[in-house]
């Protein structure tokens, strides 16, 4: 029902956020609480972890539960398929539903997982940046690129309108993968080439990003060769989707500044996408809470027995 509140919880790499969330009025109901989570501890560890976030948030009995989770994930029956990633190895294999189900108290109705990049998408499709538009795409630019095709709020995630598997990390830029050009690591990798004499110290993005404010002409170089990439790679698949929006959330779409422009010019610079002037750009209005309103309303809408994110 609309009027209760949903609990929701936002699964990274280094932290769980737990929330509850008024669907009524798409906001969270107080503060989100954060807890760290050792995502290189034992499958026991790492659930605890979860469970001790959402212990500090007052969830009502026999809720159902959003929760985004990073992938490989099987969002479908709740089961953990991380392996060579680097990140919640131990939980290969675990029926994570099934487990935190049993962690949780009050006891959840149940939970629905979803893409972490998914919840994203859809909370900005239906209380942000993406308000008002049929289609749109949002991405998120941090240590990779996450990606969320939303088809009226519902992310579509196969297809010949969407990249494989709707990831644009998939994707590629100058024949290698488009992560190694834009991520964290493409672009700090990018300016040691360019301007250091020692590549073992290597300026952040956000600090890259203020070099170029400065005037820096290697930095302002590799953010502009970055973004124009990954408008360049992006272009076919707004057009073939025939989003109107396009919506850029993550840690470095704090630098929307050095973004925006780039971006609009490698979109623009691919012909034949008939996109002209109908796009509209812009950066996440809720960069930190839109997982957990995704992950609500992900949770709150009914859902048919196949329905699951990534």
């Amino acid at each position: 029902m609309l009027n209760t509140p949903v609990p929701v919880l936002e699964v990274g790499g280094t932290h769980v956020t737990a929330a509850l969330v008024d669907q009524a009025a798409r906001e969270l109901m107080g503060e989100a609480v954060r807890e760290p989570l050792p995502a290189q501890g034992s499958a026991g560890e790492i659930l605890g972890g979860i469970a001790a976030a959402a212990a500090r948030i007052e969830a009502p009995p026999g809720a159902c539960w959003g929760v985004a989770m990073p992938g490989p994930f099987d969002y479908e029956a709740g089961i953990g398929l991380f392996k060579g990633v680097g990140k919640f190895e131990s939980l290969y294999g675990v029926d994570v539903g099934a487990e935190l189900k049993r962690r949780l108290h009050p006891a959840p109705a149940t939970l629905r997982f979803l893409n972490d990049a998914d919840a994203f998408g859809i909370g900005e499709a239906v209380a942000g940046a993406a308000v008002g538009h049929a289609r749109s795409v949002c991405i998120t630019l941090g240590s990779g690129v996450g990606s969320a095709f939303l088809d009226q709020g519902q992310p579509v995630n196969d297809g010949p309108l969407v990249p494989p598997d709707g990831s644009v990390h998939l994707l590629s830029y100058g024949g290698r993968p488009l992560e190694e050009t834009v991520s964290r690591r493409g672009i700090r990798a990018a300016y040691a080439r360019a301007a250091l004499d020692d590549p073992d110290v290597v300026p952040d993005v956000r600090a890259i990003a203020e070099l170029a404010r400065a005037g820096d002409r290697h930095a302002w170089a590799v953010l502009d060769h970055a973004f124009r990439a990954l408008g360049a790679v992006l272009a076919p698949w707004l057009a073939r989707f025939e989003a109107t929006a396009l919506v850029v959330g993550g840690s470095i779409a704090a630098s929307w500044d050095l973004i925006e422009g780039p971006l609009r010019a490698g979109v623009d610079a691919v012909p034949h996408t008939g996109l002209g002037g109908k796009m509209v750009f812009r950066t996440a209005e809720h960069p930190c809470d839109a997982p957990l309103l995704g992950a609500a309303w992900w949770a709150a809408r009914p859902q048919p027995a196949t329905a699951g994110g990534r």
